[in-house]
Parts: structure tokens; sequence; C-alpha cells
């Protein structure tokens, strides 16, 4: 269909119903600007509602347990899942509405163009008409004049009813007829130019008419069709834009789904009623039965004064039963325990047996970290003084013996400690205590303990050939520590021995786990220059190579890096430039 040849004389129309074409665009676009608005504020609400529900301090202990596990896993997928909402909500703005702003700017200038020229080819009609009916005017008023002096020619000529006077002044009457006669010439002339000129303005006229509405209109038409139909196209392709902007989030919003699924399915109330047990168990023996309290042992009550209850009967022991559970008296309201409470604490002595032992493998744990990681730095500070001792203009040597020095005072304080908790979980579970630890450590243990462990031999004796002196090794596993011998007399009776707890199986801490969190990756580097490594502790590098940082200047001026091929090794540092991530990023 043309608009040319089918809305010839539709122009206004047309004009109007262009104009609601690009209405139309413009309410799309606030359409689209307020579903932005709408997903941004429901991404907004979404991810404030999961940080209201994220895990406070005071409910870390929670979820150690399935269920706020999956509560909590689910919370993170409904997070990513708000974050889809904001894609959409970015990538609407970004493409779509930037373009179908671009698009109605574009429609009101052409529309404005094609409206132009179609006001001046009608405006060239119209006066082309405007010059016709002038041109037809002239031509009606030169006819009349014609024709009215043929008339008074006519009717003078034909009037022979003359007075004597006029007889008389037949000259002038010849005259008069004469003027007639010439002005109707005259006239007769001017009609036939007006006559010629209406003629020649008629064609001219008629053919502007055929090419206006056969060829000029017709290409403003065209421009307009042309324009409408690309608004179209265009919003068309708007409306396809907008549909796969959702389907592409499609399949991260399933995944988030699927995320809240496995959530749901990784629940398991048997695992956290077993998490119950190992968190409040106590590890205390079951009282047992009461026992019965026999009076009639003897018939006259006063008797009994003078008599003691025979050795073995149920009232002994009960009573010496009683006698083995005193405690001893620590003052008025513990105002005056001094340093004991601190140091019951200190072992966890007030906790449940199976809690006190948690607590010590913690702590333990905590300890082989940080002697991991002081080891690793000491080996680093060794390996630097070897580079600078090979090459004196790289650094002193010597700068590094204080920190070295301080480096060996916190080994031997984190090994003290150790071996220090070591002693409380070897009493809290009734084995050997490490011998070797400083004389200023405390051997307080808890009720039901071995008194015979805290005892460290003097050379020379049994005991003594048994003894172990011991630094930890990051090497070493905790299972080692049980092949460790007992001297036979350290071995207390069965009757002394508390019962035996269930103990779970602690996972050795491999040396390899101490140096990936030890040395881990907070920035990267670009080599400015090359350099050529000439020991085991540098490493090389060739101009522009990149590589990732593991451990700043501690200002000896080298940097520890790790290259693409996973070596690791210190470069100068006024080699390299340094990019070191931010805290949320590492």
């Amino acid at each position: 269909m043309n608009w040319g040849s089918e809305l010839w004389d539709q122009y206004d129309t047309v004009a109007e119903h262009t104009q609601k074409g690009i209405d139309f665009c413009e309410k799309y676009q606030h359409f689209l600007k307020e579903r932005c608005s709408i997903e941004f504020e429901y991404a907004n609400k979404l991810k404030k509602l999961v940080k209201n529900y994220q895990p406070r301090k005071k409910d870390e202990e929670e979820y150690q347990y399935t269920w706020a596990n999956g509560f909590l896993d689910m919370i993170k997928e409904l997070h990513d899942l708000a974050g889809q909402h904001e894609v959409i909500a970015e990538n609407t703005q970004s493409s779509v509405i930037k373009e179908l702003q671009s698009l109605v700017a574009e429609l009101k200038a052409d529309r404005k163009k094609y409206l132009l020229d179609g006001s001046k080819v009608q405006d060239q009609l119209k006066v082309s008409k405007a010059q016709l009916e002038k041109s037809r005017r002239q031509y009606e008023k030169s006819f009349k004049e014609s024709e009215k002096a043929l008339e008074a020619y006519r009717k003078a000529d034909a009037d022979i009813n003359l007075s004597r006077a006029e007889v008389e002044k037949q000259a002038k009457y010849k005259q008069y007829l004469e003027t007639h006669r010439n002005q109707m010439m005259l006239k007769g002339q001017q009609c036939e130019k007006c006559k010629n000129d209406y003629a020649s303005q008629l064609q001219q006229t008629n053919t502007q008419q055929r090419d206006h509405f056969t060829v000029l209109m017709p290409q403003v038409f065209q421009q307009l069709q042309t324009m409408d139909e690309n608004r179209i196209n265009r919003q068309k392709e708007f409306f396809k834009q907008c549909a796969n902007i959702e389907r592409n989030v499609v399949p991260i919003i399933n995944t988030c789904i699927d995320g809240m699924e496995k959530a749901a399915a990784s629940i398991d109330p048997k695992q956290d009623s077993k998490l119950v047990v190992d968190k409040y168990k106590s590890g205390f023996s079951m009282p047992d039965d009461i026992p019965f309290d026999d009076l009639s042992s003897s018939p006259f009550p006063e008797s009994n004064s003078n008599h003691s209850t025979p050795i073995g009967t149920t009232r002994s022991n009960t009573i010496s039963g009683r006698s083995k559970t005193k405690q001893k008296r620590v003052g008025i309201m513990n105002l005056f325990s001094g340093s004991k409470t601190d140091e019951s604490r200190e072992d966890f002595s007030d906790l449940p047996p199976n809690q006190r032992r948690k607590a010590l493998l913690k702590k333990i744990d905590g300890f082989k970290k940080d002697i991991a990681r002081e080891t690793a730095e000491r080996e680093g500070m060794l390996k630097m003084k070897e580079v600078y001792a090979k090459n004196p203009a790289l650094g002193d040597p010597h700068t590094l013996d204080k920190k070295i020095e301080e480096n060996a005072q916190k080994l031997d304080s984190l090994n003290s400690e150790l071996r220090k908790f070591q002693n409380y979980l070897a009493d809290a579970e009734g084995k050997q205590r490490i011998s070797g630890s400083d004389d200023s450590i405390s051997h307080s243990t808890s009720e039901g303990s071995v008194q015979n462990s805290n005892v460290v031999s003097a050379p020379g004796t049994p005991q003594a050939q048994h003894a172990v002196y011991e630094v930890y090794d990051p090497h070493i596993s905790d299972d080692e520590f049980d092949d460790y011998p007992v001297p036979p007399s350290s071995i207390p009776d069965e009757d002394m021995m508390p019962e035996p707890i269930e103990q779970e199986p602690v996972e050795p801490i491999e040396q390899e786990e101490f140096e990936e969190e030890a040395f881990q990756v907070i920035g990267t580097c670009r080599a400015v220059y090359k350099f050529d490594a000439d020991n085991g502790s540098s490493v090389s590098m060739e101009e522009g190579e990149e590589m990732a940082v593991i451990e700043q200047d501690q200002g000896d001026g080298w940097t520890r890096v790790r290259r693409k091929d996973d070596t690791e090794g210190f470069v100068p540092t006024s080699y390299i430039q340094c990019h070191f991530y931010d805290q949320d990023e590492v």
C-alpha cells in the first residue's frame, strides 16, 4: 500500500497519525523507565530483606545446624536473584531506553522536515490556484467591459431618432460614434489578452496540480510512510530486546531457584540432632541407682553413737562418695580466689568434660596455625638474609637479626602456650602430659584427672627415660602425639581412672594448608625490569611479566611473588609495579 496514491487527499490526517506514533514511543519510554524503577526498588527491598536476616554474632552458633545453614543458603540465592532484577533494569536502561530516546528525537526531526516539505508543495499549489483565479477574474472583467462597449456602439449606431439639434451636431455624433467604436475594439483586445492569460495560467495550474498529486505530494507521503514503518520496526525490535533481556536472566534465576531447592534438600534432621548431642553433651556418666539407706542394722538408735558403721555398708559408701566430691573453699563469694579463677577459665576446667575437650582442641588448632605462620615468616627472613649475604648491594643482612630474634621469641612463646594447652588436653583425656614445658605453666587439672601425670620426672629416674621434650613441628600431625610412651609409674590404678570419653577423630593439619593461608594472593604486579635470580630464595622475571603478590615488602627491599608456573620467591621491590587488592576484594 502506498500512502501517496491511497491517501492523496488525507495529508492532515497522515500528519496527525505520525504524531500519534511518536507520542506512543514516548509513552513506551515512560513505561520502561517506570518498569526499571520498580525492578530497582524490588531488588533493593530484597537485598535489604536479606541483609536484615543475615546472622549476627549472637546468632552464629545457630548456623552450625543444617536447618539454619539451609536458610542462610536460601537467602544468599535470593540475594543473587535480586541482582538479576537489577541486571534487567540496568540492561533496559543502557540499551533499550537509550536507543528509544535517540529514535524519538530522530522521528521528531524527520517528521518536521517532511511536513515542511509538504507545506511548501501545498503552498506552491495554492499560489498557482490564486494566480489562476486572479487571471480568471481579470478575463471576466475585461469580457464584461468589452461586451458593454460593443453594446454601446451598436446602440449608438442603430439610433436614428435624432432631434434637429442632434442633427446639427451630426459632426460631433460621428466623432462620438468613432469613440465608441475605438472603445469597443480596445476592450475587445483587452478581453482577448485576458483570455489568453487565463488560458495560459489554467494550463500552468493544471500541470502544477497534476505534479502536486502525482509526484510532489506522493514523495512527501512516501517519506512519512517510510518514517512510520521504521518507527514500528524499531519498536518491534525494542519489544524483542526487552524480552531477550529477561530471557537471558531466566537461566540464572532458575539457577537461584535450584539453589534454594538444594538448600532445602541439604537440611538433615539426623545431622542436626547429632550436632545437638555434640554441642551439649557434658561427658559425665549417668548417676547410679540411689542406694538403700539401711537403718535396721541396729535395733537401738542410741547405740549408733557408740558404734561405727561397719565397713562396706551402703551408708558408709554414700558418705565416702560424698567425701570424694568435696571441693576446695575459695573464699567468700570467690572474692579471694585470685588467679586460680582465671587459671580454671584458661584450661576450661569449668566446662563439662566433652565441651572442655572441644574448647582445648580449638585453642590448640589456633596455636598451630599461628606457629605455622610464624615459621613461614621465619623461613622467608632467613632466605632474605641469605640473599643479602650473597649480594650486599641489595641490603644489609644484619638488619634482619632483630626481626628474626623477635620471631624466635614469638615461636618460643607460642610453643610454650601450645605445650601448656596440650597438657590441659592430656589431663582432660587422662593421658600422659607432655614434658618440657616452662615452669611458669600452670598444671591445674579438672576433677577426676590423673594427678601423677603432673609430675615431671627428674633425670635418672625410670620416668625420665620416657620423658619427651617437644617443640611443635607443623609437619607432625595430631595423631603422632598418641605414640609417645607412658611410664608405668605414671599409670594410675583402674579404680582411680575416669570413665573413658568418646573422642571424635581430629584430622591432622598439614603444612600445605598453613602455607596456603599464610601466603594468600594480596595483589598483582608487573615487572618493570628484567631480573635474574642468583639463589634459591629469589625468582627470575622478564620485563613486562605479570605476577601475583603474596607478601608485601617488609622494609628490606624485597617482595614475595608467585609466577604463573606457581614458582614462588623474592624479587626486588624497585623492579616491579604493584597493585594491592582492597580488603573487600581479598
